[in-house]
């Protein structure tokens, strides 16, 4: 071997070891960096547990504890008031059908929602044969009034004749009776002629006072007698009434003589009204009785449409809550008060009167307490809270 075969050779053997020598001194240099991270590490973990004491557990701790807000509503005067639904109707209802023996109807001058007045006529049935009947017998009454005259003349000359005494007394009273009994017929035929005036009168078919027409159930052309039923059905007077339906609790809360607002159906316009009549019975059924409330007549009060009654049933001091603190599941009504150490304890409660100001709490709380104002839905039965009070 001669001397450049040497040193190459030397010279592959130096570099085979600084090759490998390389990585070595890398892995060494991130494992001390490592360590150094994790050192610093436990450092700030070791200086904040020494510089906070001795940290109490989680649970226990207000910091991490939800900041609600809290209000005592105290107690208030609230004008107590009553909800109900029902129907609305006449408050006197009079049908109309035919009074005497009837016949066939001639015209029907009213309709539906017309207004009528006493005496007026809603239906006209023909009378052409009583007219007949009573045009013979106004001719019966004048003849009866001939024979009464013819005998009264008869009289009046015998009395003249008796003084001269060629006409006996007994002849003076047969003609006297004769008279009488001349005059009696007059009467009877005027009495018979007054009669069938009468009954003509009664075929037309007339309102017995004032009221606004329901039901029309008559057309010209239509044969009718007193067994046909009700013709026509007047509400007497105009006057309406809503048959609230309340329960037997509310029932007992209201008198004669109480206030209502009434809304009906598809509209927005409010009546007053008062109440007139209470039931004295109770629904079986359903557990419910009426309470009928007088209203005037308006064209947007419509028998049979339904309606909404708010009525006054006097004044009570309740606690008033925003419906925002009011929750409710399978179990009723409910509130969270704010109890000892902070904790939300659930307080069930019975909802009374609805107001813009708020719900009146019938039942279960004085007024007194804290309440939760909102986001009561996201607690729990004894969660700790920090409560933070709001204006009343």
């Amino acid at each position: 071997m001669n001397y450049e075969t040497a040193v190459s050779a030397e010279s592959e053997g130096s570099l085979g070891i600084e090759g490998e020598a390389a990585p070595r001194k890398g892995r060494k240099l991130l494992i001390g960096l490592a360590i150094l991270l994790a050192l610093v590490v436990a450092a700030g973990v070791a200086f904040q547990l020494l510089s906070g004491g001795t940290a109490a557990p989680a649970d226990d701790d207000d910091s991490q504890a939800p900041v609600v807000s809290v209000i005592s509503p105290g107690a208030a005067t609230i004008e107590g008031s009553i909800s109900a639904t029902g129907s609305l109707a006449a408050r006197r209802e009079m049908p109309v059908g035919v009074a005497g023996e009837g016949g066939r109807v001639v015209s029907v001058p009213v309709d539906a929602g017309d207004w009528v007045h006493a005496g007026q006529v809603l239906a006209v049935i023909d009378r052409s044969v009583q007219n007949q009947q009573i045009s013979s017998s106004a001719a019966q009454v004048d003849v009866a009034k001939a024979d009464a005259q013819l005998a009264q003349a008869n009289l009046d000359r015998a009395l003249q004749l008796v003084e001269r005494g060629f006409i006996s007394k007994a002849d003076v009273d047969r003609l006297t009776a004769t008279r009488d009994a001349a005059v009696a017929r007059v009467r009877v035929a005027q009495a018979q002629v007054g009669e069938l005036r009468a009954r003509n009168a009664r075929l037309s078919v007339v309102a017995p006072a004032s009221g606004l027409v329901l039901e029309r159930n008559v057309e010209p052309g239509q044969v009718v007698s007193a067994g046909s039923g009700a013709l026509f059905l007047i509400a007497k007077g105009g006057e309406m009434e809503l048959m609230a339906q309340l329960s037997e609790d509310d029932l007992a809360k209201v008198s004669t003589g109480v206030e209502a607002a009434i809304v009906p159906a598809g509209t927005d316009k409010q009546f007053t009204g008062q109440i007139w009549q209470i039931a004295p019975t109770i629904n079986a059924q359903n557990r419910q009785g009426i309470a009928r409330i007088a209203l005037p007549y308006a064209p947007e009060l419509r028998p049979g449409g339904f309606a909404t009654a708010t009525i006054k049933s006097g004044s009570m001091v309740a606690p008033m809550l925003p419906e925002s603190a009011i929750l409710s599941d399978d179990k009723g009504s409910y509130v969270y008060v704010i109890g000892k150490d902070n904790k939300a304890l659930r307080r069930s409660v019975v909802l009374g009167t609805v107001t813009d100001d708020g719900i009146a709490i019938v039942k279960g709380l004085s007024g007194k307490e804290q309440i939760v104002l909102r986001a009561g839905g996201f607690l729990t039965e004894g969660e700790t809270v920090v409560p933070r009070k709001q204006a009343e």
